[in-house]
C-alpha cells in the first residue's frame, strides 16, 4: 500500500528553477501529509507550452535535474514523478522519471506523441514496459496521449503493474472533458488497475490546459481529482487489496485469451 500525492501544477514556462522549487515545495507539504509518492504533469519542469526552447533545455538523466530531483527525495524521504526533456545524445524524449532517494531512476519515454508540436521537438520511443515497485505496489509509467490507446494500459496490467501514473498536459476543450470524465476510469475498470492521469492547469504562451486531473480505482470510482483552473495537491490511498472483489469479479486479464 502506498500513499499518493499528485500536485496538479501551474508550470513557469521555460524556467526549470522556478518548477524544480515548486515541486520541491510540494514534496515537502505532500510528505508532510504521510505521501509516499508524489507525481506532476508532463514535461512539468519545463512547461509544455515552451516551444523550441524545450531542446535547449533537455538534459541527460545523471544530469542537473536527475541529481536536484535526487536531492529532493532524499530530503524529504518522498519519492518523485516529474515529467522532463531527455537528452540521449542528439535525440530528445518527451520523459518521466522516477526517483526514490540514490536509488537508480526509472525513466519512461513517450511513445505517441500528439500533434505536429510534439514531432517538431521529440523522438518518439518504441512502446515499452517499465515497471518499477514502489511500498510494495508495481507501478507503470505513460504520458499523456498514450493512455488513449489501450494496448498500451493493457500491456502494462498483462506484465503486472496495479497502477499505472500518467503525467498529462491535456489541453481545454470538449474531448479533454471526455477523457478525464469517461476514459481514465475505464482505463482503470477494463485493466483492473489504478490510473493516476495529472495534468496542468491555466495557461502558457501556447496553451490552455483542462485541469481536471483524475485518480481512478479498479472499480472505476474517481479517488481524487482537481478542478478545471486552480492548482491542486490531492491524495489517494493505492491499496491493491482493497480491490480483490472488484478483481474476482471484473476478470477481464484472465479471460483475455479464453475466447
Amino acid at each position: 500500500m502506498m500513499m499518493l500525492a499528485a500536485l496538479q501544477m501551474q508550470s513557469a514556462c521555460g524556467d526549470v528553477a522556478a518548477n524544480l522549487d515548486r515541486l520541491a515545495r510540494a514534496a515537502k507539504d505532500a510528505a508532510s501529509k504521510e505521501a509516499t509518492l508524489l507525481m506532476t504533469p508532463e514535461l512539468g519542469l519545463t512547461g509544455y507550452g515552451a516551444g523550441d526552447t524545450i531542446r535547449d533545455l533537455a538534459e541527460p538523466v545523471d544530469g542537473p535535474i536527475g541529481k536536484r530531483l535526487a536531492r529532493i527525495s532524499g530530503e524529504t524521504g518522498i519519492a518523485l514523478i516529474a515529467g522532463f526533456a531527455e537528452r540521449d545524445g542528439d535525440v530528445v524524449y518527451n520523459s518521466a522519471i522516477y526517483v526514490d532517494g540514490d536509488a537508480p531512476p526509472t525513466v519512461y519515454r513517450k511513445s505517441h506523441l500528439y500533434g505536429d508540436y510534439e514531432r517538431s521537438l521529440f523522438t518518439p520511443e518504441t512502446p515499452s514496459t517499465k515497471l518499477f515497485v514502489h511500498r510494495g505496489v508495481t507501478c507503470g509509467m505513460l504520458i499523456c496521449y498514450d493512455v488513449e490507446f489501450p494496448e498500451n494500459v493493457r500491456r502494462l496490467a498483462l506484465a503486472g503493474a496495479e497502477a499505472v501514473l500518467v503525467p498529462t498536459a491535456l489541453p481545454a476543450g470538449w474531448s479533454g472533458t471526455f477523457i478525464t470524465d469517461h476514459m481514465i476510469q475505464t482505463r482503470a475498470f477494463e485493466n483492473q488497475v489504478f490510473v493516476a492521469y495529472i495534468n496542468h492547469c491555466g495557461s502558457d504562451p501556447l496553451f490552455s490546459f483542462a485541469g481536471l486531473s483524475r485518480i481512478a480505482s479498479p472499480d472505476g470510482q474517481v479517488l481524487a481529482k482537481g478542478d478545471a483552473s486552480h492548482e491542486t495537491l490531492m491524495f489517494a490511498d493505492i491499496n491493491p487489496a482493497s480491490f480483490a472483489i472488484s478483481r474476482l469479479e471484473n476478470t477481464y486479464l484472465g479471460d483475455l485469451n479464453r475466447a
